[in-house]
């Protein structure tokens, strides 16, 4: 078995592995491991599990949310778009705008953005970079606001701190909701978007409990359990 370094000891050390905090509570206890141990300004991470089954096109839980607080680092924003609505990606903030020429550059192996917005009528051309984008979470989907004919809106929400969320294999939503940089408030805020929109999209056809477990941790820290119960709209 892999021996422990003792700041990992420490870290884990400073988690009660039997209970579940309050949110507020688990956030304050992520922050001070976070400022404890690294000398960066790591990423804090949620993950739910939800009462879902994924292999049931009616139980995938997906969308998006923008976190109220801001992710704390640059969004890179490519769009697939024309005329007017290229300039319009412009002077809203895209840092990458274009149609084919940006479809042959992804083709070719280029894939230095964070996230791609589309107008509908650019789809059938983007959908051919489906193995491409697909596999790595960057496909635009109508589901999650990026493709649209909104594109200065969606550009400004993904600057912003737009979160795209999906449930994995294992009915587990990760997301990233700040950094160890902010403040506790701030965190709290974008924890409870995320949760509130998760809420919201509960499939009618969920049963038992819907959501199991959460879990914060930062990117090197062990994860704090968070009481479902406690959150508001569980009252």
């Amino acid at each position: 078995m892999k021996k422990l370094s003792k700041r990992r000891a420490a870290s884990l050390a400073m988690v009660d592995r039997a209970k579940r905090y309050a949110l507020e509570e688990a956030i304050k206890l992520t922050l001070a491991i976070g400022k404890k141990f690294t000398k960066f300004d790591e990423t804090v991470d949620i993950a739910v599990r939800l009462g879902v089954n994924p292999k049931y096109s009616d139980q995938m839980v997906r969308g998006a949310v923008v976190m109220p607080g801001g992710l704390g680092k640059t969004v890179r924003v490519l769009v697939f778009a024309k005329g007017d609505k290229e300039k319009e990606a412009h002077e809203a903030g895209a840092d990458f705008v274009g149609a084919e020429d940006l479809i042959e550059k992804i083709t070719g192996g280029w894939l230095d953005f964070d996230t791609a917005i589309a107008l509908p009528s650019l789809m059938g051309q983007v959908g051919k970079l489906g193995k491409i984008l697909g596999t790595r979470g960057l496909m635009p989907n109508p589901k999650t606001g990026t493709v649209t004919n909104d594109i200065g809106g969606a550009v400004r929400a993904a600057k912003a701190g737009k979160v795209e969320y999906r449930v994995d294999k294992a009915g587990i939503i990760h997301a990233p909701i700040g950094k160890v940089g902010f403040d506790a408030a701030r965190l709290n805020d974008n924890a409870m978007a995320l949760l509130e929109a998760l809420q919201r999209a509960k499939p009618s056809t969920a049963k038992g409990t819907y959501m199991q477990t959460i879990t914060l941790s930062t990117t090197h820290g062990p994860g704090v359990r968070v009481d479902p119960l406690t959150l508001p709209f569980a009252k």
